[in-house]
């Protein structure tokens, strides 16, 4: 357990009284410096290189959009150019999106298009998933909806699958770990929770009023904090589906906008919640494994967590996560991205985690991220 003057440091985010918070460092994304260059293998300056041009990819996605129209056909980073790449469809609009300072491929169809493709798997597949279908997701590389297999586990049952969803149109089929991805709620063992019933959960981001959080975590009845006091309730709450939920707080509680770093990394300052694109670096704090970092894989991807109980609209990553760690928070630098749901692996021998997009619950609660 880690306290700081008269703060309360709950799992995921630093919770003090306004009169007791120290000044943090200027930059959320300099005290990330030691988390991302052991997981990434980097040098200070490759580092901060990388930070700059994922960010300035980020703050350039909307007008590159803008700029392609409708032959807008997705967007993601490329590292090794270092540059935002916009799939477009056709020539008619390549100039444009070139002259915002983004990169063009081609791609077959529009993003548009890819999601109705998605939405319609989504419906044709309804709950019944054979467990050896992990997700699956839009590419928009290749215009088609990826259907995600355990390696080592196709069957009659999954190549029916297949053949089902196959009717809405291009579908592929990838080969992934062959174990099932799960979420990250755990049972009380100690540590820096908050606490539900008998499970562990992690804070992911402050709002005005309370926080958000995984909504696998709870439904309803009181939350309490790390030291067994009451902390607040929950006010909304969607799983599976969506997978988000939020709570309010009181009883002498306050909330502030940072993410913890757990001594690995300085604690972060939250000052916007700008999407990272697919390819950026992300970081995750949470209540087990503390602090790791890596790389969004994938956008929009629906999970089969087994029994009927699919979540729609994750993100993908390849950063590891264990028990406990859900709900906690995913940011890219200063920008909150979103909320640990679950994944496979752990963070001794590695894994991915999906994580509910940030800005998706705000719209749904009427929500205002609370920001440096």
């Amino acid at each position: 357990m880690k306290v700081l003057l008269a703060a309360v440091i709950t799992a995921g985010v630093l919770t003090v009284p306004a009169q007791a918070l120290a000044a943090p460092e200027p930059l959320a994304v300099a005290g990330q410096a030691a988390a991302m260059q052991r997981d990434f293998g980097l040098t200070d300056q490759q580092l901060q290189q990388r930070l700059k041009a994922e960010t300035s990819a980020a703050k350039l996605l909307p007008a590159a959009q803008k700029a392609a129209g409708t032959a807008f056909g997705g967007a993601w980073y490329d590292p090794a150019t270092q540059k935002l790449v916009v799939g477009v469809v056709g020539s008619d609009r390549a100039a444009a999106v070139r002259a915002t300072g983004a990169a063009v491929t081609a791609v077959p169809v529009t993003a548009k298009t890819l999601d109705h493709r998605k939405a319609a798997v989504d419906k044709l597949a309804g709950k019944a998933v054979p467990n050896a279908v992990s997700g699956w997701s839009a590419d928009p590389k290749t215009g088609s909806v990826v259907i995600n297999v355990q390696a080592g586990k196709r069957s009659p049952a999954v190549d029916a699958f297949v053949a089902k969803v196959a009717k809405t149109g291009v579908v592929t089929v990838k080969e992934v770990a062959a174990q099932a991805p799960r979420t990250y709620a755990a049972g009380t063992v100690g540590g820096d929770p908050y606490y539900v019933s008998n499970i562990r959960c992690s804070i992911g981001f402050s709002v005005y009023g309370g926080y958000v959080t995984a909504g696998h975590c709870g439904r309803s009845g009181i939350v309490r904090g790390w030291d067994g006091s009451d902390q607040g309730s929950f006010q909304g709450w969607s799983f599976p589906g969506n997978d988000y939920a939020w709570v309010a707080t009181g009883y002498g509680w306050w909330t502030v906008p940072v993410v913890l770093g757990w001594g690995q990394v300085s604690d972060q300052l939250v000052r916007g919640s700008w999407e990272a694109p697919i390819g950026s670096s992300v970081c995750r704090s949470g209540s087990t494994s503390h602090w790791h970092c890596g790389t969004i894989l994938a956008k929009n991807e629906t999970v089969n967590y087994g029994n009927g109980a699919l979540f729609y609209g994750a993100t993908k990553t390849n950063v590891c996560a264990e028990g406990g760690d859900s709900g906690g928070s995913f940011i890219t630098g200063d920008q909150a991205q979103g909320v640990t749901s679950g994944g496979w692996g752990d963070c001794t021998s590695g894994g991915e985690t999906w994580f509910q997009p940030v800005n998706e619950i705000l719209q749904a609660y009427g929500l205002t991220l609370q920001t440096a």
